[in-house]
């Protein structure tokens, strides 16, 4: 298994990616519009544990005396791994359970129940999505309720019932493309393979995040979601002594007067690359080539459509 640098890139139309407690999307404090990892993560979860693999980090719903409640930690563990969590349990047996399941196996996890305190640093990191789409905009949607709500308001002071039906607000961004730079450290587990409690991260594990990496965000079927897509995904393969910074700093994105979009890769990268050519085994690069135009590609890299996976 080689170590892993790359981008994914997720378009959000009319939409909202990731937002905060407030509804609005997610902004550091100069206004700039970013999607955390857990954002993007949740969609490759989601689509795994739609495929039938074992997810545990995940939110799940159990009823309690009539109600919904979400699942704790440990009631999901229980649930996932089918047994029952108890204090005589030994760290090895809970680490094999862990490792089995492919959301800790991929991005780690920290699990604290029942007199048992680990943390695993996951073999991939995704770093935070910025938007780099400039022309982005926050709208606010009214929604007409069709049931009447039966809380009091007040009119003139006195109490009465709303004759009307509720009003709701969905709050989305009109356009914008979000770049989040990953990194996958195969040898990451070293320590717990000569343990005996996982085989590490493999090329199988590395093939199904490839594939949550490009297709997650679009299989995501939500109200706030509809309107996000994968649009775009860099992989670049390379032996376990080399180390690339950030790429998403060497990526520019552009939208020209007649709406197209484009993305632009900055000579420094080429640069880079160049200079460690004898240590790259493999440049993949996926795209929506229908909507949207790459230029000045890394060479030796190889293009795809990210929704036909049909080489450009």
């Amino acid at each position: 298994m080689n170590r892993v640098y790359g981008v994914i890139g997720i378009k959000s139309i009319m939409a909202n990616w990731n937002a905060d407690f407030g509804g609005y999307p997610k902004t550091i404090g100069d206004g700039s519009i970013f999607g955390s990892d857990k954002a993007l993560k949740y969609s490759i979860k989601k689509y795994w544990e739609d495929n039938g693999e074992k997810i545990l980090y995940i939110k799940s719903f159990k009823t309690d005396k009539d109600k919904i409640r979400p699942r704790s930690l440990e009631e999901r563990y229980n649930q996932v791994f089918n047994t029952t969590l108890t204090k005589k349990d030994e760290s090895t047996v809970i680490l094999k359970n862990l490792f089995s399941a492919l959301d800790v196996k991929s991005f780690g996890a920290t699990f604290a129940e029942e007199g048992n305190n680990i943390s695993l640093t996951g073999a991939v990191q995704i770093g935070q999505g910025f938007n780099v789409y400039g022309g982005s905009s926050t709208e606010e949607q009214q929604i007409l309720s069709p049931f009447r709500s039966d809380r009091k308001v007040k009119d003139n002071e006195e109490a009465k019932e709303a004759n009307q039906s509720t009003l709701g607000t969905k709050i989305v961004s009109d356009e914008a493309h979000y770049l989040y730079p990953f990194y996958i450290n195969p040898i990451s587990y070293k320590d717990y393979v000569n343990m005996g409690v996982t085989d590490g991260y493999t090329e199988d594990d590395y093939r199904k995040f490839k594939e949550g990496a490009l297709i997650g965000a679009t299989a995501l079927n939500t109200n706030a979601k509809a309107g996000c897509e994968n649009e775009f995904s860099l992989f670049i393969e390379t032996d376990e002594e080399t180390y690339l910074p950030n790429l998403t700093q060497f990526m520019n994105f552009d939208k020209d007067e007649n709406g197209e979009n484009s993305i632009t890769f900055a000579a420094e990268l080429n640069g880079i690359l160049q200079g460690i050519k004898e240590d790259i085994k493999n440049i993949e690069v996926y795209y929506n080539d229908y909507k949207l135009r790459l230029n000045n590609v890394p060479e030796g890299a190889k293009k795809f459509n990210i929704f036909t996976r049909k080489e450009v």
